[in-house]
């Protein structure tokens, strides 16, 4: 089986799945939820109250995009990415279909990376989802206008447009590190809860131990570090070498765990 042709079946598998699709459901409600609240809001004393973010949302709807990644990537993103990625190879474990697919003529290093890339690309299409719930919801209720940056200088709506989408396009990239751990999770066992568990407990250990002023010297390289970095483009100029090194961290912390991934993967004895 061709490599396009094995993915092609992973992402069909994936993204026919009902709990897949709920999930994105799920996500794509958030902006939703967020937008009407704000909107039955607006003129009563609970107006302009929240985080920046939020609070700029009423006075123009493409703040929404930005509210709600704000909202979703604390938790929620790394929840579903946890349960799409643990369950990559372990639900295929569990099934008993894993030792199936490994009689047929597909090398292992081959379906490893087509269930990786199907994992990375939920991840994109969930950030996708809740972009585009989200523009959609802000321009339907609070409509969509110049936007003014932090700075407090102005940019026209197709710049401001084009800035949200490079905030989601990076949010989306900063996920790639996690799928690779959801990925090596679902490699060393056969029970996928344990996997999806494993992969959100280091998203929020990472979030806890880069709140400690004491742990500064590792802040860097922490999993979640980087991921607020979107803010990056609501600045009148973009720091590319904030983008570029936040993105360098995902990039490093793919490589280790998809070599994990890897090493486990292809010399694991596959009973079920």
């Amino acid at each position: 089986m061709s490599h396009a042709r094995l993915l092609r079946s992973e992402l069909r598998l994936l993204f026919g799945r009902r709990r897949t699709i709920a999930l994105l459901v799920g996500l794509g409600a958030v902006p939703l939820l967020l937008a009407l609240v704000l909107f039955v809001a607006q003129d009563t004393a609970m107006a302009g109250q929240g985080p920046g973010f939020i609070g700029r949302v009423t006075g123009n709807g493409l703040f929404l995009v930005v509210a709600a990644l704000f909202l979703c990537l604390p938790f929620l993103l790394p929840l579903t990415i946890g349960i799409t990625s643990g369950d990559s190879v372990a639900g295929e474990a569990q099934s008993g279909t894993l030792r199936y697919m490994l009689t047929l003529p597909v090398p292992r290093t081959r379906l490893l990376a087509a269930k990786g890339l199907a994992a990375l690309a939920f991840a994109g299409a969930a950030v996708a989802v809740i972009a585009a719930v989200a523009l959609a919801a802000g321009g339907a209720l609070f409509g969509l206008d110049e936007m003014a940056l932090l700075s407090g200088s102005t940019v026209g709506l197709g710049n401001g447009v084009a800035r949200m989408l490079g905030a989601a396009a990076y949010v989306a990239l900063s996920l790639t590190g996690l799928v690779a751990v959801g990925v090596f999770f679902s490699t060393l066992t056969e029970v996928p809860v344990g996997a999806m568990a494993a992969t959100t407990v280091v998203a929020v250990v990472s979030s806890v131990l880069d709140s400690l002023p004491q742990l500064a010297a590792i802040h860097p390289y922490l999993l979640t570090h980087h991921w607020f970095d979107f803010a990056e483009f609501l600045r009148i100029q973009v720091d590319w070498a904030v983008i570029a090194g936040g993105l360098a961290v995902q990039l490093g912390w793919v490589a280790v765990f998809a070599s994990l991934a890897w090493g486990r993967f292809v010399t694991a004895d596959v009973t079920s």
